[in-house]
């Protein structure tokens, strides 16, 4: 992790604190499954993996999964809750915003997971840039994000999704788009 690293001087602390976010339900699990199927020991990497618990359930797939967070404190929970020997994720501290892309254990990915990240990200556009260049032909780009509009008026986080402008961006330039929704959130299924 880069010292001047924007994202983890906002996010350590509260990962440091103990806040902790939306966890994987099993309609969640069912889609991420439907949408990108067994690993077969292939590289998958989960961008912003806090906690861990998307890349373990990449792992559980059977791919093979490097989690990377900006924050340390959310890398030691992740490692922590490890099960044990066996196929279990790898885990790196870096901002893929930011940082060398070749710091990667792989040249490309089969999977790459971002879940819950994409609307803090400030330049979108180059995000994706930098995931398509990771993303191995006929891979699949999944991120979950929630879509602005699916709050209630009243509710004090109502402004935190992304826009159809955003939207629009985050689809443009990919083979196949697919999308189910969840309540407020939105996953997308993006194809090389």
């Amino acid at each position: 992790m880069t010292a001047t690293s924007t994202a983890a001087t906002y996010w350590e602390p509260l990962w440091s604190q103990g806040r902790r976010y939306r966890q994987l339900d099993d309609t969640e699990n069912r889609l991420l499954e439907d949408h990108l199927g067994p690993g077969r020991d292939r590289p998958a990497l989960d961008i912003g993996c806090g906690d861990g618990s998307l890349a373990r359930r990449l792992a559980e797939l059977g791919y093979r999964t490097t989690g990377v967070d900006c924050s340390p404190s959310a890398l030691a929970l992740a490692a922590a809750q490890d099960a044990g020997p066996g196929h279990q994720p790898a885990w790196r501290c870096m901002d893929v915003t930011t940082e060398d892309l070749r710091a990667l254990p792989e040249p490309a990915y089969a999977v790459v997971t971002c879940r819950l990240v994409y609307r803090w990200i400030h330049d979108k556009a180059a995000l994706l840039n930098r995931v398509r260049h990771i993303l191995a032909p006929g891979g699949t780009f999944w991120l979950v994000t929630e879509i602005a509009g699916r709050r209630p008026a009243t509710d004090p986080v109502k402004g935190l999704g992304i826009t159809p402008a955003q939207s629009e961006i985050l689809t443009a330039g990919w083979s196949a788009v697919q999308t189910a929704d969840l309540d407020v959130l939105r996953c997308y299924a993006l194809r090389t």
